[in-house]
């Protein structure tokens, strides 16, 4: 049995958004969670593009998830693992595959490894919009993990 490892000093409010914010441009997936409108949960893993202001994911208009966002127009997003995690709450917007610029579909495909506009099926963009963003790694950075509130970065 190894002996239990202590945390390493927590991260300044600073050092998290920077840690984020490179997250959000280099990750390939993030679990989005959703809910329908009676309340039925549903968690799945889903590629994304980070435009600099809005995570972006695309999924078949009538999987649950992509009835849930249409319904709710909100998501529960996170990224990283359990001892180093961001979760993001966000607004949702919907849009037809065709009504986005084919660079940022473009961008998509060459993150994500493989491009819905040429899937069978309708699929649809969610432009998933943050207004609230926590992250922390160990128990003591618990305080100080909200680094936006209301779609604004802390200071």
């Amino acid at each position: 049995m190894t002996a239990p490892t202590h945390p390493a000093e927590p991260r300044t409010r600073a050092r998290r958004r920077r840690d984020t914010e490179h997250r959000l441009a280099h990750d390939v997936d993030v679990w989005v969670a959703s809910a329908a409108p009676e309340g039925t949960p549903y968690l799945v893993p889903l590629s994304f593009s980070w435009d600099g202001t809005a995570l972006w994911v695309a999924t078949p208009a009538e999987s649950p998830t992509g009835r849930n966002l249409a319904a709710t127009g909100a998501a529960r997003l996170a990224l990283g693992p359990t001892r180093d995690v961001t979760v993001i709450d966000g607004g949702v917007e919907v849009f037809e595959l065709d009504a986005l610029p084919r660079e940022h579909g473009d961008r998509f495909a060459a993150r994500a490894g493989f491009d819905p506009r040429g899937l069978a099926g309708p699929y649809r963009w969610f432009r998933i919009t943050p207004r609230r963003i926590l992250a922390w790694r160990e128990v003591n950075e618990l305080r100080g993990r909200e680094l936006m509130r209301d779609g604004r970065w802390l200071d």
